[in-house]
């Protein structure tokens, strides 16, 4: 281990290591990028010199070999999550992995097992957790009896990995994992869930109604085949609020994922629980599974 900062090898030279979490890791004030790893080799040394990144490595293997990367960053498809957080954790490196953490619950199960194994941490990067005006709103929330949350984005193009079924493509996985998260956080487990998803041979839009045990309600709505759009609706005794941009709000002047990329440092280098459990993560994999199974449309050919 470094001692005072984590170093960070990232699988992938992924758009949103590049836009985002290269620089949340500079901007870390216990972490370090000090490799980048991927297929494409070019595309890697220019991210790595773009973000002053020292060590460009020719495989994904060849980075989980590096003695000097104590925690690696996973942003591939998410199909591949999995199979390289388990080859990570069997190389002794803490993960932080892009979400959805994984394809279903099962998998995620896998992935919090091979963690438990070997003593590393595995924690899911769904930064929009960390941002102070979202933890503000859930400590502040009270008992709420509605939420509706939204979040779609217009997608034309097929050849994109998220209109891939192969590369775990589909708004449910790829937007609702965040209109589903955000349900359970503020109001626990729903008792019951419907549902119904559009498009094949990827879901390309999903529309889901939660009830709980309280009484209160969720909608929870993702799409590629709408206008940019996010929104947090929450009606509570003490008032309805209104968020916009809940999800992917950056640099306001906070950084979320400055934030998680610390906090997820501290619990490393600290040797305390991540902040973000995985059971935690392991319920919305059940959630998102629970409402793939409750589609009502049944989607021919999907």
């Amino acid at each position: 281990m470094s001692g005072e900062r984590l170093r960070f090898g990232v699988l992938g030279a992924s758009w949103i290591a590049g836009r985002a979490m290269l620089d949340a890791l500079h901007a870390a004030g216990n972490a370090v990028p000090v490799a980048i790893a991927s297929r494409d080799v070019d595309r890697a040394s220019l991210m790595a010199q773009s973000h002053g990144i020292a060590a460009v490595h020719p495989s994904y293997e060849a980075l989980l070999a590096d003695e000097g990367v104590d925690a690696v960053y996973i942003g591939l498809v998410n199909s591949s999550h999995r199979a390289w957080t388990l080859r990570a954790l069997a190389a002794g490196k803490h993960v932080l992995c892009e979400k959805p953490l994984a394809m279903s619950a099962p998998e995620a199960r896998d992935m919090a097992a091979a963690a438990s194994a070997a003593r590393r941490t595995l924690m899911e990067a769904f930064m929009y957790r960390f941002h102070p005006r979202m933890q503000q709103l859930r400590e502040s929330a009270g008992e709420p009896r509605y939420m509706h949350a939204a979040f779609s984005f217009a997608l034309t193009d097929v050849a994109n990995y998220r209109m891939q079924p192969a590369l775990g493509g589909g708004a449910l996985l790829d937007a609702g994992c965040y209109t589903l998260d955000v349900a359970r956080w503020f109001l626990g487990e729903p008792a019951t869930v419907s549902a119904a998803l559009h498009g094949v041979p990827v879901d390309t839009s999903v529309a889901a109604l939660l009830t709980f045990d309280s009484g209160a309600q969720a909608s929870a709505w993702a799409s590629f085949e709408a206008p940019e759009h996010q929104e947090l609706i929450l009606v509570a005794a003490s008032g309805v609020r209104h968020v916009a941009r809940p999800f992917t709000a950056w640099r306001d002047p906070h950084d979320p994922y400055q934030l998680m990329v610390e906090a997820f440092s501290s619990s490393v280098l600290n040797g305390t629980p991540p902040p973000r459990s995985l059971e935690d993560s392991v319920a919305t994999a059940e959630l998102i599974d629970r409402v793939r199974a409750a589609d009502t449309l049944g989607r021919p050919g999907a």
